[in-house]
């Protein structure tokens, strides 16, 4: 089973930027972000969860919600086994709760490494969640 730990949160002025690190590791030798593609979704208050952006397990694929297209940027490090979401240009609607999630099935279902989803049904491992804070 994948664990998934986010960090990076915290407080910041509107306008402003964080960036959101989540490093994934497995109990076993030999793991690998080839092996998942990774989504990073929040949640506010009284709110549904939404997913914002994810990256396939190719690296090639990546995917935005309309929401933050254009101010939010996802990449990854393979070497660290670490996917950052770059935030920029943040707005007090940011506010939430930010969570990383791991997705292997759907990989090995569709046989397509490409493949990215915005829905959180698809992911299989979950972190805690780092608070994002916007606010002046």
């Amino acid at each position: 089973q994948v664990r998934v730990v986010e960090s990076g949160g915290g407080l910041v002025q509107p306008g402003g930027s964080l960036r959101l690190s989540c490093e994934a590791s497995e109990s076993f030798s030999g793991f690998s972000l080839y092996l998942y593609a990774i989504g990073w979704f929040r949640q506010a208050p009284g709110k549904v969860r939404e997913g914002l952006s994810c990256i396939s397990s190719s690296g090639r694929t990546t995917k935005y919600a309309d929401a933050v297209k254009g101010r939010f940027t996802i990449s990854r490090d393979i070497s660290k086994n670490t996917v950052y979401l770059q935030m920029d240009n943040l707005e007090p609607e940011d506010t939430a709760v930010y969570y990383c999630a791991a997705d292997r099935g759907s990989i090995e279902s569709t046989g397509n490494s490409d493949y990215v989803s915005l829905s959180d049904w698809e992911y299989d491992s979950w972190g805690q969640g780092t608070q994002v804070t916007v606010s002046s």
